[in-house]
């Protein structure tokens, strides 16, 4: 099974109601949802070779599901970046947006340029992909220096305020993301939240007491120097 036709076919036996339903909430459009679960295309994906073609096939076929598994064939490094950049056009869900975006679009070599060009775009997931390949690369890259780290809290720090949820979330994410880096992250990342949470803006506010939710639980292992959330001790 290779051909677009062919996984169409197995997708849309794979689908189910219930699903399409969680999808259609995301904010896709019923038309362009099967219902088909993530682990059912994460293991599609295992057995069918990676293909840029495929992918692109995929992609302009409409169906949700068809570009998350896109998403999962495409090879990030010989990809047309245009082609890769262009795609964010056509994100109507935080899910792809995040997909694409851990994928696909941080491997590509312009994405810190994207960072810095979408940090305050109008445009819902052109701007929540901006954090989100900032939480994205403060995980992937583990030799990320402090000034890197530094100039992404600079961009939280002043990110134009935003009430819409999926937009407001992913600057939390990223706030998140780089505290639980290591300590030396996350006493620079700390400040950056309580200044946030006594922001003027409710909006700023709303992302500075979210991050902070997680960043004051956060304690260092033993065994790594990535920090995890301590364990509630509450009943």
């Amino acid at each position: 099974m290779q051909s677009l036709s062919e996984i169409l076919e197995y997708l849309k036996d794979q689908s189910a109601e219930k699903y399409k339903a969680n999808v259609v909430k995301l904010g896709v459009p019923e038309q362009n949802s099967l219902g088909v679960p993530i682990p059912v295309l994460r293991k599609l994906a295992k057995e069918l070779k990676p293909s840029n073609h495929l992918a692109k096939q995929l992609w302009d076929s409409g169906y949700h599901e068809a570009r998350l598994l896109g998403v999962l064939l495409v090879d990030p490094y010989t990809v047309d970046p245009k082609w890769a950049v262009a795609l964010v056009d056509d994100v109507v869900s935080w899910d792809l947006c995040d997909h694409l975006c851990k994928g696909l679009l941080y491997f590509l070599p312009e994405h810190e340029d994207l960072i810095l060009s979408w940090q305050k775009d109008h445009r819902l997931y052109h701007k929540r992909t901006a954090f989100v390949l900032i939480a994205t690369a403060v995980v992937y890259d583990k030799e990320m220096a402090q000034a890197q780290i530094a100039e992404y809290l600079e961009i939280i720090r002043n990110h134009e305020a935003d009430a819409r949820p999926h937009a407001k979330k992913a600057v939390s994410w990223a706030l998140r993301e780089i505290g639980k880096r290591d300590i030396a992250s996350l006493q620079k990342a700390r400040p950056v939240a309580e200044a946030l949470a006594q922001d003027a803006d409710k909006n700023k506010q709303w992302v500075g007491k979210n991050a902070l939710k997680e960043l004051n639980q956060l304690i260092p292992t033993e065994t790594r120097k990535r920090l995890k959330r301590k364990k509630s001790t509450s009943k």
